[in-house]
């Protein structure tokens, strides 16, 4: 399973700190040199390998990959095109597991808690027993998408997220995904889950993650147009 890389969206303030910033020497930039065409590159230190065509040369020090071995995401130069270029590595599924059921738990208890009144009624009678689930199911789902629309809008994290160093990111600008996107990421996560599927959805949403490639997106990830990355 592959994705492809998404259209650029709304762009990020200029202060959110996520932003991915240009590569060094990039017009604008400070060290950004005068652009002249008759700029001639400079040949490579002794012993280093010159890079291929239309690439740039690794700093000093470092050897570039092995031909036709691309460097890992998070990690060495930039590669033209990619949209993971400048931003932290992807988090790792395990991890994005661990922190949707430390969430589920936290708001879990909540959700009980505010729809413990339905549970006082005595009731008889199959239209009457299928409003009060559906009333349970509402509450849960409300709540479930404003937990994740709030926290990480704010900053891209989960009280999950954040206790095990990862972050919600946009795939094409690496900022903080606005509110309606967020909004769109939850509600494919959490609105099957509340009235239909509940566990089996969760799973297969963010069990997505752990066979796709090349971004390891969740299918509500895919709607947001976000990736997970990590903090640390």
């Amino acid at each position: 399973m592959s994705s492809e890389p998404p259209g650029s969206g709304a762009q990020p303030p200029d202060d959110d700190p996520f932003r991915k910033q240009p590569p060094p020497g990039a017009p604008g930039t400070p060290g950004a040199g005068s652009g002249s065409p008759y700029d001639s590159p400079q040949p490579p230190p002794y012993g280093q390998q010159q890079p291929p065509y239309g690439q740039q040369p690794p700093p000093y020090g470092q050897q570039p990959p092995p031909y036709g071995q691309q460097p890992p995401y998070g990690g060495g130069a930039p590669h033209p095109g990619d949209p993971l270029a400048g931003m932290p590595p992807l988090a790792d599924s395990g991890k994005r597991t661990l922190a949707r059921i430390i969430d589920l738990i936290l708001v879990g208890i909540v959700v009980w808690l505010v729809s413990w009144p339905f549970h006082a009624y005595t009731v008889t009678g199959d239209k009457v027993e299928y409003g009060k689930s559906f009333a349970q199911s509402l509450v849960a789902a409300v709540l479930y998408i404003a937990y994740d629309t709030v926290m990480i809008s704010k900053s891209g994290q989960t009280l999950g997220k954040k206790w095990l160093n990862m972050r919600v990111a946009n795939l094409d600008n690496g900022a903080t995904p606005s509110v309606q996107s967020n909004l769109a990421r939850a509600a494919v996560l959490w609105i099957p889950f509340a009235f239909c599927c509940a566990c089996i959805w969760t799973a297969i949403s963010g069990g997505w993650s752990y066979f796709d490639r090349p971004y390891k997106q969740g299918l509500h990830d895919k709607a947001a147009k976000t990736v997970v990355v990590s903090t640390n």
